[in-house]
């Protein structure tokens, strides 16, 4: 059997590689950073990474995670039902309860995991889930996972959304999911309105602050410190993997209620190991920065209006954002990928992002500005981006 299937994977994998839509893994070869050594030892500089705050090779969280290393040793071994809970992850959701003003949060391996569980052990298919189009690919996995009525509106149409709360009336429990910041895009989503359309339509609310945790609101807290909602929306989730340190782990956070059923019957919850002690640590150091300082929010706020302003006068298409991501439209998925390959030979490594990522003819360059970038580096990017799109015909 697998000949055959195997000859059909190499006629797929060489179509995709004939378009010239191939995805090429980079080696870095340097700690995570706004300037990095990719392999064969090339210094570039990171516009792709989601390091909001610069925090991933930071010597604070680094030593907290070496001494949880020394006093906790390397992993937890199993799931914490059957071999306990560490003090250290408990503090951990502690401290994310504190940051975000909520009741009570619940850990996991990623924030892919947190939003496959929450769906399927709270509602059933006498519930609706009203989700936005452009929401993460982890949240359409955890709606495909439950048995609720799905409803669906365009991205942060609240016409859309307020037609779907009036059919979703004949259900008998209704949330509305929308992500806090869509990654593609970098808009934020109108929580506010969200959230007065829930209390006009008796409904709950979920946000994933993935992209928003550490960089929307004046200290980072998301989208719940911008519309003033904070501890009124019912489920937050989120990752440690960008803005929070860079590494690995997921939470949900919201109404104590909610977390403890999710403790009892959430998959990914009951059946995965607890993130490792020394990640803990770390998080739990990152949370303590955090509430000492807002100098790396003013930094990166500063530095996305910087990048974005600059880019719009060099020409380019640039979608409206309010987060630390610049979307430079380019539309066509070859020329997203030339682009990309020629910057990175000017020593600015991006991306291109195109259909299925993105929908059809809306490729794009995803620029991630971080609080790690110094001016110089960002009028460099800038630069080099002019350069490449005036050989490539982008610009005039």
């Amino acid at each position: 059997m697998y000949k055959d299937f195997q000859s059909y994977l190499k006629t797929e994998l060489g179509s995709i590689k004939k378009a010239g839509l191939y995805k090429e893994e980079r080696v870095i070869v340097s700690p995570q950073r706004a300037d990095i050594k990719v392999a064969g030892g090339k210094e570039v500089l990171n516009f792709c990474a989601n390091n909001y705050l610069g925090l991933s090779d930071n010597p604070r969280l680094i030593k907290a995670a070496k001494k949880a290393l020394d006093t906790r040793g390397y992993g937890m071994s199993s799931v914490r039902f059957i071999c306990g809970t560490g003090d250290l992850q408990k503090e951990l959701e502690k401290k994310i309860s504190e940051f975000f003003g909520t009741e009570d949060t619940i850990l996991y391996t990623s924030c892919f995991d947190a939003n496959g569980g929450v769906f399927e052990p709270l509602f059933n298919e006498e519930d609706a889930i009203i989700s936005d189009a452009l929401n993460h690919a982890s949240i359409i996995d955890g709606v495909r996972l439950c048995k609720a009525v799905r409803y669906r509106y365009a991205n942060a149409d609240m016409k859309e959304l307020e037609d779907c709360l009036k059919k979703a009336q004949k259900q008998r429990y209704r949330i509305i999911v929308t992500d806090g910041v869509f990654s593609m895009d970098g808009n934020v989503a109108p929580v506010d309105k969200i959230y007065a359309l829930a209390k006009k339509y008796n409904a709950m609310v979920m946000v994933d602050e993935s992209h928003s945790a550490g960089v929307v609101g004046k200290t980072g807290r998301g989208t719940t410190e911008l519309y003033k909602l904070r501890g009124k929306i019912e489920i937050l989730t989120g990752t440690l993997g960008k803005s929070f340190g860079g590494a690995v782990g997921g939470f949900t956070t919201g109404k104590k209620e909610i977390i403890a059923m999710l403790r009892q019957r959430s998959r990914p919850y009951l059946f995965s190991n607890s993130i490792p002690p020394m990640v803990a640590a770390a998080g739990i150091e990152m949370f303590n920065m955090m509430s000492q300082t807002n100098k790396l929010q003013d930094k990166l706020h500063a530095n996305t209006a910087y990048f974005v302003d600059k880019m719009k006068k060099a020409g380019f298409d640039i979608k409206p954002t309010q987060s630390a991501i610049c979307a430079v439209m380019l539309y066509d998925a070859k020329l997203s990928q030339q682009m990309a390959a020629k910057l990175l030979d000017e020593g600015i490594y991006v991306v291109g992002f195109y259909y299925p990522v993105v929908p059809k003819d809306l490729a794009r360059i995803r620029v991630q500005v971080s609080a790690g970038h110094s001016k110089k580096q960002l009028d460099k990017a800038v630069a080099a981006f002019t350069k490449i799109a005036k050989e490539l015909k982008v610009l005039k």
